[in-house]
Order: structure tokens, then C-alpha cells, then sequence
């Protein structure tokens, strides 16, 4: 009896279907599991957030950078832009890259390149990202700041030409307006004032959390938000929903503000004890034991917990504050929140139908190649050939190719209108793909998709055929 692979499947894996896999992970062996607090604990609606980031940063740049007060007009367009681009601050453009930094799609301000000018403003097609001169978003927070930069180069282009700074000036100030709006607290308090328009409370993260607490899990928070603003989002994403606690605070082990990440995976800074009643920050301290801390490094944190690197499952939605430094500078297992994630596979499996189409035309065209490949190398070597067969094997494969293109405008239809899937570039990876398989052990959409499985799950890493391993 022939068994298909679908059936071969373990139940974990069945089971674990929302969570996908990198490396094997055998959560029974993990011991504390840390959290990331925005986008990972707490779960934001995305649109209104950045909507709010982007009004805000305007303002802050009319009257903070004597910009021309007309521009807070712009638009906020959310779907314009995407996770996992790369913003070119020298010369105002943005770029979707493949997983080896090759420029697939481009565009300067808000419009397309084409390829022969891309191709001669980019000599090299690869982009190398340790250059100062580009910026990564790396977070679904940096999809306002890359908005802004797209709406103004526009502007630095046509009529206030003169009423801008150039392109590195303009990228640099909304980088530090941004910062400074997190800082002083004028998002933060939008925030504050209307909690249900920009979070989403979901009851099965603390039911969830609470679960795994039962079988011994132990839990806690890193963030790089202040205490005041965690105190807020826990008591209220959090507190209404525990039965086992009466706190959060109960609930986590320990509660690690203002971290600084990524620097808090690579440099030594200091704890400092913070007061949950008064909120006040006493002495640096080096006793790290259950409580509520201000900094501190994660060199620190695994001496005081006393354990291997790799019994931690750190979660984040930070691919490089989150991640990818953690990765590097520690030995901590992790796992990477990809909010867009669920769109990206409802879109997937929509255009399924026409992804089939496209590999059944694919695969009457190699045929075709290959006689044609044959006659032409016979032609070549001074053999004679058939000049109509050549002729009648061109016009299939030019008649197949027609009906591919119409269908890669199709499926296109399902994804991002600008540029395409998150994790893809046509066939390819994207480079936001690569640095996910790369550095995250696992990823899903949301934490509650791990919480919902057993605590004691065995994730299975899936063998990868490499080229010659598919004949």
C-alpha cells in the first residue's frame, strides 16, 4: 500500500501547522520561555498604529525641521509598503531584495525603476547591508518611517525642491522624529486614550501562558518599552484574563524594561530593581532574582538563571533587534512573530490554481527546450537541421510563455500590488525569507498559534533537498 507523505505526518506536526519550523526545537526541554512585549505579547492593529505614527512624525517634522506645513496632508497608505524592504538614504530609493541581496524590484520615492535604469544606477545588482547608506525594515514599525520617505523624496523631486534637504537628511530626520515620538510619549498616549483602536486583547495569550506556567514553564518579558507604558499594556492585555494569578507580575518570572535591544544581547549594561507599586528605579544591582528590572544585558541574565543557553526560547517580531543579534551573541533558541504572516498564507493558498497552471505550462514547455537546445547545437557544430521544425518548436514555446506571463500577472493579483509576497520574488526567497530561515528556529503569525500547542511539543526541522538530490 502506497502511504503519501500527507499521511506520514506526525500529529506534532499536524498539530503544529500554524508554527513552521527552521531548526528542530524540542519544546519539553525548554525551560524559560521570554517574550518580547509589542507586537509579540501584546498585538497591535498594524494600520492604526503606523496610521498614527506617520500623523504624528509629520507634525513632528514641520515643527520640529521647518518642513513645509502642506505636507500634512500626505496620505497614509499602509499597503504601499512592506515588511523586509531596504531604503536607499543616499540616492531616495527602496528595494525588495533576494536572499542574496540581488535588487529584484525598485522604486525611487513612491515609482517604479525600470530595469535598465536600475541596472545603471545599481552597477552591482547586490547590495551590501552593512553600508550605512541603506536602512532595513526590519519591523511592520517601520512601515510609516518608510512611507514618509517614499511621499517625500516625491516632493524633494517636484515642487519643494528647495524646501527639502536632500534624501540622507530627509531619511535621518524621520528616523529621529519617530524616536523621539516614542520617547516623549506622543504615541504612547494616543495610545493610552484609546486602547481598543490600536490593540487587539486576546484572551487566549494569557490563558495560554498561564498553561505552560502549569507544566513548569517558566516565563518572562523583555522590552524595550519603559516601565510606565509596560505597566499600562499588562494591566490591561494581560490582568483581565489571568485565573491562575491575580498579576502579571505573578505571572512572569521576570519583567525586563527599557532593555535597549539589541545592544542588550551584546553589551554589559547594568539592572536596575524597579518598584511595581511606585514605579521608582533604585541602585544598579547584580542580584538578579525574580522581579521587575530596568536595562541589564543577557550575559547577566543567563548567569543569574543559571542555566544552558539553549533551555531559552526567546520570541520576538524584530528580525534583527529580536533575532538575529540574539542569535549571533547568544545561544538562546528563538522564535520570530510575523503578523503578516496570515494574509501571506490566505493569499498562497487563493492562488494556488494558478501557481498549478503556471508549473503544468512549465513543464510542457522543457520539452520543447530541449529538442530545440538539441537542433540548435547541431546547427552550431555544422550539422544540418530542421529549419521548420526550429521554427515551429519557437512559436510553442513563444505561445506557452504568453500564456505564463497572463498568469503571472494573476497571480501577482493576490499579493502586494507594489511588491508581491513578503517572502518571495517570484521564484526566489526574499531576503526578509532568508534572514527567517536563517536566524528563527521557528515562526508564526501570532504567539497564541505556539500557545495553543502542548508545552511539550517536538518541533521537527524538515530535510531540505539541495539541487542534485532532486534527480
Amino acid at each position: 500500500m502506497h502511504i503519501t507523505s500527507e499521511l506520514k505526518k506526525t500529529t506534532a506536526q499536524r498539530l503544529s501547522q500554524k508554527v513552521f519550523v527552521n531548526r528542530t526545537l524540542n519544546l519539553k526541554q525548554i525551560k524559560y520561555i521570554g517574550l518580547d512585549m509589542d507586537h509579540t505579547l501584546v498585538r497591535y492593529n498594524s494600520h492604526n498604529f503606523e496610521q498614527l505614527a506617520h500623523k504624528v512624525v509629520l507634525k513632528k517634522l514641520i515643527q520640529k525641521k521647518k518642513y513645509p506645513k502642506d505636507i500634512e496632508q500626505l496620505p497614509f497608505e499602509f499597503h504601499k509598503m512592506i515588511r523586509g524592504l531596504v531604503i536607499d538614504k543616499k540616492l531616495g530609493n527602496i528595494l525588495k531584495l533576494n536572499r542574496y541581496s540581488g535588487i529584484r524590484i525598485s522604486l525611487h520615492g513612491m515609482n517604479p525603476i525600470d530595469f535598465k535604469t536600475q541596472k545603471k544606477i545599481y552597477r552591482s545588482k547586490y547590495i551590501d547591508l552593512g553600508d550605512p547608506n541603506y536602512y532595513a525594515i526590519d519591523t511592520i514599525f517601520s512601515i510609516s518611517p518608510a512611507l514618509l520617505f517614499g511621499q517625500l523624496v516625491d516632493l524633494k523631486d517636484g515642487r519643494y525642491a528647495s524646501q527639502l534637504p536632500d534624501y540622507t537628511q530627509i531619511a535621518e530626520d524621520i528616523l529621529e522624529c519617530l524616536d523621539e515620538a516614542h520617547r516623549d510619549g506622543s504615541i504612547k498616549n494616543d495610545v493610552r486614550r484609546n486602547i481598543d483602536h490600536f490593540i487587539f486583547k486576546d484572551p487566549k495569550i494569557a490563558e495560554g501562558l498561564e498553561r505552560y506556567k502549569r507544566h513548569g514553564k517558566k516565563i518572562f518579558v523583555i522590552t524595550n518599552s519603559d516601565f510606565d507604558y509596560t505597566k499600562f499594556l499588562l494591566d490591561s492585555c494581560i490582568n483581565p484574563f489571568l485565573k491562575d494569578h491575580k498579576h502579571w507580575s505573578e505571572l512572569f518570572e521576570y519583567t525586563i524594561t527599557l532593555a535597549h535591544k539589541p545592544r542588550f544581547f551584546y553589551e554589559n549594561q547594568p539592572f536596575q530593581k524597579v518598584d511595581l507599586q511606585k514605579g521608582v528605579h533604585s541602585e544598579t544591582t547584580t542580584d538578579i532574582v525574580p522581579g521587575i528590572y530596568q536595562g541589564g544585558s543577557a550575559k547577566s541574565f543567563s548567569s543569574a538563571l543559571n542555566i544552558n543557553g539553549d533551555e531559552i526560547l526567546y520570541m520576538g517580531d524584530h528580525i534583527y533587534g529580536d533575532i538575529l543579534r540574539l542569535k549571533k551573541d547568544c545561544n538562546w533558541r528563538t522564535g520570530l512573530v510575523v503578523d503578516e504572516l496570515f494574509e501571506e498564507i490566505t493569499s498562497n493558498q487563493n492562488a494556488k490554481k494558478v501557481d498549478v497552471q503556471i508549473n503544468d505550462y512549465m513543464m510542457d514547455k522543457e520539452p520543447l527546450e530541449e529538442e530545440l537546445l538539441d537542433i540548435t547545437t547541431a546547427q552550431a557544430e555544422g550539422k544540418i537541421g530542421d529549419a521548420d521544425r526550429v521554427n515551429k518548436l519557437q512559436a510553442d514555446i513563444a505561445a506557452i510563455d504568453s500564456k505564463i506571463s497572463e498568469l503571472i500577472e494573476e497571480h501577482k493579483s493576490f499579493f502586494n500590488e507594489t511588491w508581491g509576497e513578503i517572502m518571495r520574488i517570484g521564484n526566489e526567497e526574499s531576503y526578509f525569507a532568508s534572514q527567517v530561515e536563517r536566524y528563527a528556529c521557528i515562526y508564526m503569525s501570532q504567539i497564541s498559534d505556539l500557545l495553543e500547542l502542548s508545552p511539550r511539543i517536538y518541533f521537527r526541522g524538515f530535510r531540505r533537498n539541495l539541487p542534485h538530490e532532486l534527480l
